[in-house]
């Protein structure tokens, strides 16, 4: 089955080099990154600076201030609003959060200060929502923020393939607010069985176009 231009595909990379291999090898999109070893974190400016000089597809940028969990305390808060502030100068087209409450819930009024100090970028939610306790119920309470675009999941899963059921019942119920973007050891190679079965229309990993080394 060729998905050729049915979907969006979205190359998460950490080095400015994989990025234009992504690209080169048929990435839709990115999404920048340190750190992948950890999950991903925050790049450096100067990482940016070179996607933004160099990429002709779009940009996203990870804003996580630390690895381990969601949570923040205000200093790191504070280290993410900076982070965004410099993505908005750099004029970034859009930026991916995520923040929880201590009982894995969502963060609503953080995010949505998060949210203007982003305007007018738009917003991809990560995977924290893999880690609340109902995805379903948390993905609703995101819909009110319009910044909000994306969200980014495994479907709770530590796989897409297997949360699939649960990706399949998002883009179901969510595919009409916000982009689906299914993620969790998606790659060129499985990819077409994935998107058979979820039928998002976006869908992001390290290896999504091939390995990029």
């Amino acid at each position: 089955m060729s998905i050729k231009n049915s979907i969006i595909k979205e190359a998460c990379v950490e080095t400015i080099q994989e990025a234009i291999t992504a690209e080169k090898n048929g990435a839709d999109r990115i999404e920048l990154c340190a750190e992948l070893k950890h999950g991903g974190l925050t790049p450096p400016v100067d990482l940016i600076e070179s996607a933004q000089e160099l990429l002709t597809i779009p940009l996203k940028v990870l804003i996580r201030p630390r690895k381990g969990d969601f949570i923040y305390n205000k200093n790191e808060l504070a280290i993410m609003e900076k982070d965004i502030e410099i993505c908005k100068h750099l004029d970034v087209d859009e930026i991916v959060i995520g923040v929880l409450n201590a009982d894995r819930t969502i963060d609503y009024p953080t995010i949505v200060r998060l949210s203007k100090k982003a305007y007018p970028m738009d917003i991809t939610f990560h995977k924290a929502i893999d880690h609340t306790p109902d995805i379903i119920s948390e993905v609703s309470k995101l819909s009110p923020i319009e910044a909000i675009k994306g969200i980014l999941t495994s479907g709770g899963e530590k796989t897409a393939l297997v949360g699939k059921e649960k990706l399949k019942s998002l883009v179901s119920r969510y595919s009409h607010r916000f982009s689906i973007i299914a993620a969790g050891s998606i790659t060129n190679n499985n990819l077409p069985k994935i998107h058979k079965y979820i039928k998002a229309n976006e869908y992001h990993g390290k290896k999504i176009v091939g390995n990029l080394n």
